[in-house]
């Protein structure tokens, strides 16, 4: 039976989610029971083609993402494949309604990040927008569960939110996209003099994507505010860590926040929820 098959998928791509993030994992958790089968299948879709850019070094990551690209616009068209990660996201896609040009777009950011890329302002937003923002929108059709009005209202917001979540990312992977990867994504800023005036500017930015994105979280259905309030909170508190260290330091190691710390911010935010203070 292909039930038997599906079931199998969404285990695949939940098992991808809490293999590569305990901080999601965690803020899926919170969503209500039947939406959180679809986000997983939406992360680990966007996990293997991250992967795949970042991790598959020594084998041919163009033709390997290239046919991913492939094999999930066949999977899109035939609403089959037998890739479970695949074979689940499309079946999230159908049935919300995703639109396949937030699948183009985020496919068009990790190509970018298969290239020796000179990111001025313009081909950072772009990358911004298909590594991060479209994401959120992905996630953002799950969650409205097929209210297009509410969907309109909130996707700024969510798209402030992803792209938050991702320069937080890019302060914290400093050292490893730099050094490791060969990668600058900041526009303007010289890596070799990474300067607490060009950390300052980054974080002021930051902030300002954060303060808007509260405003879209706190409008969230029931079903899906707890757990994407969390995941806000952990990403705030793993921000504060940074904003607190000297740009020396960034640029020497990957910055975390331990596990005793995400449950302690697992909490008060479950907390702060039933008490609708947020």
């Amino acid at each position: 039976m292909k039930s038997l098959f599906d079931n199998l998928s969404v285990k695949v791509s939940k098992l991808t989610t809490q293999s590569y993030s305990t901080s999601f994992s965690l803020g899926i958790y919170f969503l209500h029971d039947r939406l959180r089968d679809p986000i997983y299948s939406v992360y680990g879709f966007v996990r293997v083609a991250d992967e795949i850019v970042d991790s598959f070094e020594g084998y041919d990551q163009e033709y390997l993402l290239r046919k991913f690209r492939e094999d999930t616009y066949e999977a899109l068209d035939q609403k089959i494949s037998a890739n479970p990660i695949l074979n689940s996201f499309q079946q999230v896609v159908h049935e919300y309604e995703i639109d396949r040009e937030l699948i183009d777009t985020f496919l068009a950011s990790m190509e970018m990040d298969l290239q020796k890329v000179d990111y001025n302002d313009e081909k950072y937003q772009q990358y911004i927008l298909g590594s991060a923002e479209v994401v959120g929108l992905m996630c953002l059709h799950i969650f409205t569960e097929g209210d297009k009005q509410q969907f309109e209202e909130l996707k700024p917001y969510a798209m402030k939110l992803g792209a938050a979540f991702q320069k937080v990312n890019f302060l914290r992977d400093l050292k490893d996209d730099y050094h490791v990867l060969g990668r600058t994504y900041f526009p303007g800023v010289d890596m070799e003099y990474f300067s607490q005036e060009a950390k300052l500017q980054i974080e002021q930015e930051i902030e300002e994507d954060f303060r808007i994105a509260l405003e879209g979280i706190k409008m969230l259905p029931a079903s899906s505010k707890g757990g994407v309030y969390l995941a806000y909170v952990y990403y705030q508190s793993l921000f504060k860590k940074i904003k607190r260290l000297p740009a020396t330091r960034i640029l020497s190691g990957r910055i975390r926040i331990n596990n005793g710390r995400k449950v302690g911010l697992m909490i008060n935010s479950l907390v702060e929820c039933k008490m609708r203070m947020v």
